[in-house]
Order: structure tokens, then sequence, then C-alpha cells
């Protein structure tokens, strides 16, 4: 009796893992058909980096705090988003990027500018130049070939290290979660709208970097399991 109330407990125990693993993979599953609907339809959210941008620089001859000329920006062009930085090698210049700017907001940039500064900028002076867009694929270029020599020594050592288990069951499982984990997060950022910036690939490295240590940790319990099996026989 005791037996078969275990063996009972043991197969609800199994079939509320199995409905809950089936619900986790259906959502799974909406989140990715719709990241791709997204990306299809509307396109990811580039950060304003690698967008379609215009630059103006302005030579101000003397030193300057960025707070500022986000202040004077903010109110030329409010609520939309610059990047400001300083160059030339005495960081005199001050290089402002935003989306597009009219003739009217860089007459106004450049009053603004010579108020606070006391230069003598002039509209003819300053030029407006287009930056052109940077693809996807190039910003992920320079990572593919570490991150597929990494994946195929992780690959290698799951294959060593988990045999017992099933040589290809650990390395397609490896594979296919890998894959599916890397496929939700960008389809979430496809989805909030999160921008495509500098932060996107240490959160893939991360989100991969986990991946990881849930796998090893499952397998490790198989492993165990496997083991103790074998001890007994």
């Amino acid at each position: 009796m005791e037996k078969t109330k275990k063996k009972q407990n043991n197969e609800e125990k199994i079939n509320k893992m199995n409905k809950k693993t089936k619900i986790i993979i259906v959502i799974l599953a909406l989140i990715i058909i719709a990241g791709i609907i997204v990306t299809l339809t509307v396109g990811l959210n580039f950060d304003l980096r690698y967008r379609d941008s215009k630059r103006v620089e302005l030579y101000l001859q003397t030193d300057f705090n960025i707070s500022d000329i986000k202040q004077i920006t903010d109110e030329v062009m409010p609520g939309e988003q610059v990047i400001i930085q300083k160059v030339e090698v005495y960081e005199d210049t001050v290089s402002i990027t935003v989306k597009d700017i009219t003739d009217e907001q860089k007459q106004s940039l450049i009053d603004k500018v010579n108020e606070k500064y006391g230069t003598e900028l002039s509209s003819d002076s300053v030029e407006v130049e287009s930056v052109p867009n940077t693809r996807g694929r190039d910003i992920i270029k320079p990572y593919i070939a570490p991150f597929i020599i990494a994946t195929l020594i992780i690959l290698v050592y799951m294959a060593v290290r988990y045999r017992k288990i099933g040589v290809v069951k650990t390395l397609l499982k490896t594979v296919i979660i890998s894959v599916v984990a890397q496929s939700v997060l960008l389809s979430i950022m496809a989805i909030t709208r999160i921008p495509i910036g500098i932060v996107t690939i240490p959160l893939v490295i991360t989100v991969y970097l986990l991946t990881l240590i849930g796998l090893t940790t499952y397998f490790e319990k198989q492993l165990t399991n496997k083991n103790k099996e074998e001890a007994g026989n």
C-alpha cells in the first residue's frame, strides 16, 4: 500500500511538473512569436548612437560642462534624445548628436551657446552633419568569432562531462535552451522597445551565462542520480 501511494504521489508530481512545463513553453513561444511580429513590422528600437542622426559641432574655445550644454539642448529641443560629447584634444569643442534638427533649432542653439560662453558662432560657420545608421550585423560582428569559439568549447565540455546521461541529449538541450533564452531576450526587447545599444551585448552575455549555469545545475543533478543508480545496481 505504501509503495502504491508513493508511486501515485510521484506520478502526480510528474504530471504537475509536466503541466507547468507546458505552460512555460506556451508562454515563451508566444513571447518569441510576438517579438518576431514586432521586429518584422516595426523593427528593433536602436539607440541614437546607431540610428540615422544629425551631428553639430560647436567650437567654444573654452572649457565647459556637459550638464550646461544639456540644459541648453533641453530648452531648444525638449523631449528629444541627445548625445553630448567633448571632442578635440583640448576638449573645447562640443559634439551634439540628435535624431533631427531644424534650421530654427540650430540657430536657437547657437544663440544660447553664444550667450552662455560669450562666443561669436554663426549659423554659416556651423554645419549639420548627417550620420548614417549602423546595421545590427555590424554591431555584433566583433563578437561572433569569440562567441562561436567559446560555445564550441562549452559544448565539448558538456559532452565529456555529462556523457553518462547521453551526449546527444545533453548537446541538444544545451543548444536549444540557449537559443530559446536569447530569442526570448531579444523578443522582450523588441516588444518593450528597449533600445539596442551599448548595454545589449553585456545583457546578452549575462543571459547566456545564467542559462549555462542553470543547465549545468540541471545536468549535475541528473548525473548524480545516474551515479546513484549505477552504484545501487
